[in-house]
């Protein structure tokens, strides 16, 4: 599998249309240069063009109200966004909401019909949620964390370039490329999984197993192409299905410890799964949850959910994402001063079979041992 389109090749032949056009290209500083994102820029290529430079690790109100400043005085017609999730989500937020006076009300309410700025572009520089192709954001308010949704967010196009990948260190590719693998298990057994979504997730997942840890150990070419694709891949799945328990519970590590994404999602795929396993007989879905996990047994090479508790782990454990809450620094109170409070309620709706604070309590508690 090679990509024939969306590549490097139809963005220089994209970006020569576009030459007079106004242009608002929204990055991380250095990952646009270190993953040669500025090769493919110059003034010959865009006459009118403005730079935003985003500071934050993970995506914040305050700085969200400095790009919506930047992009009004130029007034794009088309925005590129460039980089990872969070310059995704930046871009994706900016380019619907753009009145600051009324931001936070619409982000918390987040049901109103979105009014786009211009064109966006989305060019990612890290294999992981295949924020290219989905029809969600996330924002920080008050270190909580907020969720816009509408197919008005989903980019305009998108453009896949591996070479850009290649030069992210190892610690990100690992978190953004078991977050892809995670994506694609949860839409397996989310609520709202459908026939499409679970050919988009079995192909991402096939893609991902395969070249995973490759990618981590010698990243090239060939294998940063095939995990672009299985993110991406898993992005579609994901844009029907929606998480489930692992994502609901993963951003309050990410706001309040610093923990990347994909790490903290891994932190309790492993427990979920088993949970959501052991309690078949308790399943709240449309389909055989039994099924949905044959499939990923299937898909995993494994014959039971000890084989793929067990794969899991090993995987976690070559591709060096620590999973033990005392290792991380994470203390036991944080559980019920911060974790339990900030889980995302509409993620967790999703998961096949219904939770209690009592589970996730339980499930947290014991990865402290």
């Amino acid at each position: 599998m090679i990509l024939s389109k969306n590549s490097e090749h139809e963005l220089k032949t994209y970006l020569k249309r576009i030459k007079n056009k106004k242009v608002f290209i929204l990055s991380g500083k250095k990952s646009f240069f270190l993953s040669g994102a500025d090769k493919l820029f110059n003034k010959k290529d865009i006459k009118n063009f403005k730079f935003y430079f985003k500071k934050e690790k993970y995506p914040k109100i305050e700085e969200l109200e400095k790009i919506i400043l930047s992009i009004k005085k130029i007034e794009p017609e088309i925005i590129f966004a460039i980089g990872g999730g969070s310059v995704m989500d930046y871009a994706k937020i900016a380019n619907n909401l753009n009145n600051l006076s009324t931001l936070k009300k619409n982000i918390i309410n987040s049901k109103k019909k979105y009014n786009k700025i211009g064109k966006l572009i989305a060019i990612p520089t890290t294999a992981g949620s295949g924020a290219e192709v989905t029809s969600n954001a996330v924002i920080y308010i008050n270190g909580i964390k907020c969720s816009v949704e509408g197919e008005s967010l989903i980019p305009d196009n998108f453009f896949l370039i591996p070479k850009l990948i290649l030069k992210s260190n190892r610690q990100l590719k690992s978190s953004t490329g078991f977050d892809a693998i995670s994506q694609s298990i949860e839409s397996l057994i989310s609520k709202k999984s459908n026939e499409k979504s679970i050919v988009f997730a079995k192909k991402s997942l096939e893609l991902s197993l395969k070249n995973y840890l490759n990618f981590l150990r010698h990243p090239n070419q060939k294998n940063c192409t095939f995990m672009s694709i299985s993110a991406n891949l898993s992005g579609k799945a994901i844009s029907i299905s929606k998480t489930t328990a692992p994502h609901a519970v993963s951003y309050p590590f990410t706001s309040h410890f610093g923990i990347n994404h994909g790490h903290a999602v891994s932190l309790t795929l492993n427990e979920f799964l088993k949970f959501n396993y052991f309690n078949l007989d308790r399943a709240n879905c449309d389909f055989d949850l039994k099924k949905r996990f044959d499939l990923i047994f299937q898909l995993t090479n494994t014959k039971s959910i000890f084989e793929l508790d067990n794969f899991l782990l090993q995987l976690k454990l070559k591709a060096k994402l620590e999973g033990n809450f005392r290792k991380l620094k994470i203390p036991r109170q944080a559980i019920e001063n911060k974790i339990l409070n900030e889980i995302n309620l509409q993620r967790l709706s999703n998961n096949p079979v219904n939770l209690t604070i009592h589970d996730i309590k339980k499930i947290l508690s014991e990865k402290f041992y």
